[in-house]
């Protein structure tokens, strides 16, 4: 028997006539107090009276267990075959595996990453050969920096809950202090590095963010933080978070970073929103100077170049006309130093022309007889155009008197 059990004694022998059998580890029982050879084994009571357990027995009981649950003509080889047929059938069978349409199934051989499987029902060497692992590769998750929200949802936007500033609190690049809450939302892009090379894929992503978006901010003033360079930070930081992610073949494709909130602390906002109304005002004011001066320049440019074109044109004229005054008289020149009589004549004739169409003239015939000599004292005004008459008066009518019987008369002019 095992455990140097001595000269064929039962298991348990030795009590009642003082012998003492040996030890399951080969050593001699002590004697009880009372010599009766109980065991004081490690599994023995303090008072001498326990034993430690009978390995032999339990294995006997284990097969009569077996055999009143099998019928009996399984005990012999045949039986054990089937039997052994059936087990290594259940085990083979084990090796079937479904992977849901969420999911990507990664078979690990003795431990070590193998091969993937895509969804469906898909087969592996039954453990402890292979084992298989089916992570979520669809799904987005969300990571929280700055706050920690209440709901659970990924897409929507949660309701902040409580604000954790240490990682919220960020110095921009004009050395002002703000508050940013931003979201990452992320997914897995490859399982294999997902699994096994990062221990944390959350906090990973959620440093990584942090540190980019710490950089961003350490970049960008206070003002465009706050207003319109919101969009532009987001982009930045899901591509800076991404590089790093890659550099450490995470396996994580980073989708979007959100802000949630970007303010100044909450101890200085008030004084922080009056300045903010102050530059809003000079921003103001300021435009309306711009709209100013872009009404008043140009009409001002208008003009000076609408004087300029009226002098240039004002100038050319007269250019011109001393130029033609000037051919003129050459004109003139030549012809009398070519002919100087017919020159001279056609001088004066040219010149009463003039003299007369601008005076007025009477012409009377020589026969008529009777003439008084009339002076136009009422007219004036330039070329002998006569003055109006006073109001309600007519003008007077010159009539030529009649000559006296037996006297001549000549004309008048």
């Amino acid at each position: 028997m095992p455990w140097n059990n001595n000269g064929g004694s039962k298991p348990g022998g030795g009590q009642g006539d003082g012998g003492r059998g040996p030890s399951p580890w080969g050593n001699p029982r002590p004697g009880g107090p009372s010599g009766g050879g109980q065991s004081g084994g490690p599994w023995g009571s303090p008072g001498g009276g326990g034993r430690g357990p009978d390995f032999d027995e339990l294995i006997r009981q284990a097969q009569d267990s077996v055999r009143r649950v099998l019928p009996r003509r399984w005990g012999s080889g045949k039986g054990i075959g089937l039997l052994a047929v059936l087990v290594l059938a259940v085990w083979a069978a084990s090796g079937f595996y479904r992977v849901q349409p969420y999911e990507q199934g990664v078979v690990l051989r003795f431990g070590r990453f193998d091969r993937t499987a895509p969804p469906g029902l898909n087969y592996h060497i039954p453990w402890p050969v292979e084992s298989v692992m089916t992570p979520n590769v669809t799904g987005i998750r969300r990571v929280d920096v700055g706050f920690r929200a209440s709901g659970d949802s990924p897409v929507q936007r949660p309701t902040p809950a409580r604000d954790v500033l240490e990682e919220s609190m960020m110095l921009t690049g004009d050395e002002n202090i703000i508050d940013i809450d931003f979201a990452v939302f992320w997914r897995v892009g490859d399982v294999g590095r997902y699994l096994f090379s990062t221990r944390n894929p959350d906090q990973t992503v959620k440093s990584a963010a942090e540190s980019m978006m710490r950089e961003v901010i350490g970049r960008t003033p206070i003002q465009p933080a706050l207003t319109e360079a919101r969009a532009q930070i987001e982009q930045q930081v899901r591509q800076g978070a991404q590089a790093i992610m890659d550099q450490y073949n995470s396996g994580v494709e980073i989708l979007q970073v959100q802000l949630q909130k970007v303010d100044p602390p909450g101890a200085v906002i008030e004084a922080f929103r009056d300045v903010q109304r102050a530059a809003a005002d000079r921003e103001r004011a300021r435009n309306e100077a711009e709209s100013y001066r872009n009404d008043i320049v140009p009409r001002a440019r208008g003009e000076a170049q609408r004087l300029i074109q009226e002098a240039t044109g004002y100038r050319e004229t007269q250019v011109a006309r001393a130029n033609g005054e000037t051919q003129r008289f050459l004109y003139v020149l030549s012809a009398y130093q070519q002919a100087q009589d017919i020159t001279v004549q056609r001088m004066y004739l040219e010149t009463m022309e003039e003299i007369l169409r601008l005076n007025p003239k009477i012409v009377v015939d020589d026969r008529l007889q009777g003439l008084i000599p009339f002076l136009p004292l009422n007219e004036g005004g330039r070329g002998g155009r006569p003055l109006p008459a006073p109001p309600g008066q007519q003008p007077a009518v010159v009539q030529p008197a009649r000559p006296a019987a037996g006297q001549g008369g000549g004309a008048t002019r």
